[in-house]
């Protein structure tokens, strides 16, 4: 038999075929309502949680990038409504991730294996073993007493801050990674309030099958190909934080199931498509990327996608940074042209740009395409008084 001819992708295609299948390139719709979010969301798979405020919540952004103004009232009760009106839920995934309660099935395997000590951080496994008592303690309190956030219990008193963890905050945080409890819902400071996972999760999401974990793992990988619609090996094994041997297995299987179909792109290393991938002649439309988000969150795929060397700087010393505090990659077309720092100044209601800076070949049309982005964000976050940067 000869040899199978591997097709050759160039990396325009390359970009386009990516931004697709993140939700890119499509028309805004004019009132973005639940379902058009539950879409967007679905494309994505997942999406990152993080504590930093200085623009919005990240977790907000990446249904902004992609359907303009919805409100945001709608994730919110998708995250943390009624247990009947429940689509979304929180789990560590990629990193801290909101993700369709469908995928709970899926990570079951993870609960069992931080259940039995053998993931999370390290502190956090004792709860698993030797201290186990004291976590069913925590998990017998919430059974009683309902939904509890960590500063309800009196050992956590004295403690704040996102990583000052209490012992308490680490024996329920090992009750979430092991599937004992989830959040039910975020308080105004955002603090995680825990529940029974089965008070939380839908009833027939949680009276579905627990695959095996070879089957969850293929399950996932095929999720993640969906996602990046062209991708390496690594940038699928990192989309839900799999193990190199997970992964190889899982793309093996789908290679044989012709699922996942190799392809060369120029500098790429073990390069897959998923069947399904859609191929866009042109990639329309503008967004201004978070941080966070999905299509932006691996560096190394930003660099070999769009040439884009990024790096968040928050915790860069403020003399060292380059670009800014918290600065946004903007996206015109298929093409990463601009970035800018911005903060919500929630006292006097404005928009703050920071500092603003453009791509050597960026259009002569990026500037007036990034004021409107602008513009249409300072609106959706309630801010006015914008002063946005030319070129």
């Amino acid at each position: 038999m000869p040899p199978m001819t591997i097709e050759r992708i160039g990396l325009p295609l390359a970009r386009r075929m990516a931004l697709a299948a993140q939700g890119f390139g499509r028309k805004l719709p004019d009132k973005p309502g639940s379902a058009d979010l539950m879409r967007a969301l679905a494309k994505i798979q997942l999406h990152q949680i993080d504590s930093v405020n200085v623009l919005s919540r990240a977790h907000y952004l990446p249904a902004f990038s992609r359907l303009g103004a919805y409100d945001r009232a709608d994730l919110d009760n998708l995250a943390w409504g009624p247990r009947r009106k429940r689509r979304l839920f929180e789990y560590w995934a990629h990193e801290a991730s909101l993700l369709p309660v469908e995928l709970q099935p899926l990570l079951r395997w993870r609960m069992a294996a931080a259940d039995r000590g053998e993931t999370g951080w390290g502190r956090m496994r004792l709860y698993a073993t030797e201290r186990r008592a004291e976590a069913m303690a925590l998990l017998d309190r919430i059974r009683i007493d309902g939904p509890l956030a960590a500063s309800d219990f009196e050992s956590h008193k004295g403690q704040s801050g996102w990583w000052e963890w209490s012992d308490t905050k680490r024996a329920l945080e090992w009750l979430f990674w092991a599937g004992h409890i989830t959040t039910a819902t975020r308080r105004g400071s955002f603090e995680r309030v825990y529940d029974l996972t089965e008070r939380v999760i839908p009833a027939h999401i949680l009276s579905e099958e627990t695959p095996g974990e070879a089957q969850a793992c293929l399950a996932l990988i095929e999720r993640a190909a969906k996602a990046h619609g062209i991708a390496t090996a690594a940038d699928l094994r990192d989309y839900f934080r799999l193990s190199p041997e997970q992964a190889r297995t899982a793309i093996a299987g789908l290679v044989e199931e012709g699922v996942l179909i190799p392809v060369n792109v120029p500098g790429w290393r073990d390069t897959w498509i998923h069947r399904d991938a859609r191929r866009p002649r042109t990639i329309k439309g503008q967004a201004l990327l978070a941080p966070f988000d999905p299509l932006i969150w691996s560096r190394d795929r930003v660099q070999r996608l769009f040439g884009f060397h990024y790096r968040i700087e928050i915790y860069v010393p403020a003399e060292k940074r380059k670009h800014g505090y918290y600065v946004l990659p903007f996206l015109l077309g298929d093409r990463l042209v601009a970035r800018v720092d911005l903060k919500a100044d929630r006292q006097a209601s404005r928009l703050l740009v920071q500092t603003c800076h453009f791509e050597p070949d960026a259009p002569r049309d990026a500037a007036e395409a990034l004021r409107a982005e602008l513009g249409l964000l300072a609106r959706w976050l309630g801010l006015g008084g914008e002063d946005y940067c030319l070129r």
